[in-house]
């Protein structure tokens, strides 16, 4: 099965690393238009090279995800000076890592900023917009922490599972209009932010960063962690007219770690 994004305008946010960057990738490879943002103009203009240097091109456009003015400022100016969008990727958006001991306020307000105001800030603007067209497609990825609890990833968690449920509750609200929502749990993956989450478990364990891996391991049955670029096709395959009659689901992606129904 071909899949492709030919003719299509694609904003893919978080983009300048991790799984953010593979999906922009993806996209790209796939014939579509790809805009990509991120908050830091220094790593997304690195990202831009990095892929020219592959002979693949993307516009990019520096934001704040976090601020609903930039937001909103961002979509309209991709749609004025690109044209509509017809995909949008949400993966911006690093939740910390705390152990309980260094919770507060601050910490649930990091990650609620951080993860979920960042996907609904771009999210609730663009699906508008698809509506009034009647087509497009929206893939968010979330993280499959807002399925299973862990004690070191209560903020960022409790975001991902407020995204799960506005991404199910945005595809019933808009699936008559045309568009589709659905969701990316990645489990354990392989980007910068596994090296944060090792180093937080190995301090309230008092473990060593290879011990606090080696655990972590050992809970995924296929026995590795994901790689970024694995989400990514399957984001490409839910953005793309070969999943025209899937919306509302939230993939799973963690080894069959949870193992969750």
């Amino acid at each position: 099965m071909q899949i492709e994004l030919k003719g299509r305008i694609a904003l893919v946010t978080g983009a300048s690393k991790g799984i953010g960057l593979a999906c922009a990738r993806a996209f790209a490879q796939a014939g579509a238009t790809v805009v990509c943002v991120a908050r830091d103009p220094v790593r997304l203009e690195a990202a831009r090279a990095a892929l020219a240097a592959d002979g693949i091109a993307i516009r990019v456009m520096a934001a704040d995800l976090s601020d609903a003015a930039q937001a909103a400022a961002m979509v309209a100016r991709v749609e004025a000076e690109v044209g509509p969008i017809d995909v949008l990727l949400n993966s911006a958006g690093a939740a910390k890592r705390f152990a309980p001991a260094e919770l507060g306020a601050a910490a649930f307000h990091q990650g609620m900023d951080a993860k979920y105001f960042s996907t609904m800030h771009v999210l609730e603007p663009v699906v508008r917009a698809m509506a009034e067209r009647g087509r497009g497609a929206v893939v968010n990825v979330i993280g499959q922490g807002g399925r299973v609890a862990s004690p070191m990833h209560i903020p960022g968690g409790s975001a991902n599972a407020a995204l799960m449920l506005a991404t199910v509750g945005f595809a019933r609200a808009y699936a008559g209009k045309g568009v589709r929502v659905n969701g990316i749990n990645p489990g354990l993956t392989r980007t910068d932010r596994v090296e944060e989450g090792l180093a937080v478990t190995a301090r309230a364990s008092g473990r060593s960063r290879d011990e606090a891996l080696a655990d972590e391991l050992a809970r995924i049955p296929m026995g590795r962690m994901g790689e970024p670029e694995e989400v990514a096709a399957v984001a490409l395959f839910l953005a793309s007219d070969a999943a025209s009659y899937v919306s509302g689901a939230i993939v799973p992606m963690d080894g069959c770690a949870a193992s969750v129904p």
